[in-house]
C-alpha cells in the first residue's frame, strides 16, 4: 500500500493453526495485507484451531458485532486428569481412576450443562480484572475469585470414546462460553476431573470453517466486503436521500429501516454497500453506532 492511499476494508475468515495466538495472527495479517488496521473478534487459545474473524480497515470498527452470534466447537474431553489451564497445555493438578465412567455418564453430565447456565471463567483467560488479564495473574501464581457469568449452551453432544476415557464433543453455545470449563465441569460431575484437548472452533454465526483460509494464504482478494461482514445482522436498504442523512449521522425513524426489531441493524445504500450500523434509541427511533459512509 502506497503511503497516503486508503488501505483495504473487509473481513477475512482465518483458519487458525495450533501454536498461534490470536495476536500472532493479527501481526502476520498486518504484514501480508499491508495495513496496521487489523483486529480480531473472539480470541482462540494458542492450542486451539479453527475460525478466527479478522476485521481489516474500517471493519475493525465493526468487530463488536462479529462476536454476537452463537459459536460451534469440537474437541475431546479427557477424563481422569485435571490441568492448571483446563486443557492439554497446562500442568497436571490432579489424577483420578475414572475407568468406570462410561458414555451414558458423560452424556448425562453434558445434559446437565446444557441450556442457560452460570459458568466460572478459567484463570488462564483474557478476561480483565482490576486492569489486568487473568492469564497474567495466573502466570504469577495468583488465583483470584471470579464471578460466575451467564452463558447459554444450545447443544452439547458427546460421541463414542476415541480412546479409553477420551470422549469427542460438539458444542453450540453463546459468545463468552469456555469449552475448557465445560470439560472440567463434566469431569467433576462424573466423580473426578477432566481436561480438554483438540479444541477447534468450526463456526462463528454463519462464518464457517469451509470458507476459512490459513493465515499464510491471506490476500486482499479473499476479503469479504463490509456488507458481507455484517451478514448475520438484520439489514435493510435505503435510498440516496436517506443515505445522505446517514453520512451526517442523523437519527432514523424505525419505518425507514423496514421491519426492524431490536438491533443492531446493518444499513445498506442503493449500491449494496454498508453505510452504517444503527442501534435502538428512543421508541420508534434508531441512532448510528458506526458510520462508514463519508459525508459529501
Amino acid at each position: 500500500m502506497t503511503r497516503g492511499q486508503p488501505g483495504p476494508d473487509g473481513l477475512v475468515v482465518v483458519d487458525k493453526a495450533a501454536g498461534w495466538t490470536s495476536h500472532d495472527v493479527v501481526a502476520k495479517a498486518r504484514g501480508m495485507l499491508g495495513t496496521r488496521k487489523v483486529g480480531h473478534s473472539g480470541t482462540l487459545d494458542p492450542d486451539a484451531t479453527g475460525v478466527l474473524l479478522l476485521g481489516v480497515g474500517k471493519v475493525t470498527r465493526l468487530l463488536r458485532y462479529l462476536g454476537l452470534p452463537t459459536k460451534t466447537y469440537t474437541g475431546v474431553i479427557v477424563l481422569g486428569t485435571a490441568t492448571s489451564t483446563l486443557d492439554a497445555s497446562g500442568e497436571v493438578t490432579g489424577t483420578w481412576d475414572m475407568g468406570a465412567a462410561g458414555l451414558d455418564d458423560v452424556r448425562a453430565a453434558a445434559a446437565g450443562l446444557t441450556g442457560d447456565i452460570l459458568q466460572v471463567p478459567p484463570m488462564v483467560s483474557a478476561i480483565q480484572l482490576g486492569g489486568r488479564r487473568l492469564h497474567e495473574l495466573a502466570r504469577e501464581g495468583i488465583e483470584v475469585e471470579r464471578a460466575a457469568r451467564p452463558v447459554t449452551v444450545h447443544r452439547f453432544d458427546v460421541g463414542e470414546p476415541v480412546a479409553p476415557g477420551c470422549f469427542p464433543i460438539a458444542v453450540q453455545c453463546s459468545s463468552g462460553t469456555y469449552i475448557r470449563s465445560l470439560a472440567a465441569d463434566v469431569g467433576r460431575a462424573v466423580g473426578g476431573g477432566a481436561h480438554l484437548r483438540d479444541l477447534r472452533r468450526t463456526s462463528i454465526g454463519s462464518f464457517h470453517e469451509a470458507e476459512a483460509c490459513p493465515v499464510e494464504a491471506l490476500r486482499t482478494d479473499r476479503m469479504l466486503t463490509p456488507a458481507e461482514a455484517m451478514r448475520d445482522l438484520q439489514s435493510g436498504t435505503v435510498d440516496e436521500a436517506v443515505a445522505a442523512d446517514i453520512a451526517h449521522g442523523k437519527l432514523l425513524p424505525a419505518e425507514v429501516l423496514g421491519p426492524a426489531e431490536g438491533g443492531p441493524f446493518a444499513v445498506l445504500g442503493p449500491d449494496g454497500r454498508l453505510l452504517a450500523v444503527y442501534e435502538p434509541h428512543r421508541p420508534g427511533t434508531y441512532k448510528p453506532a458506526v458510520v462508514l459512509a463519508a459525508a459529501m
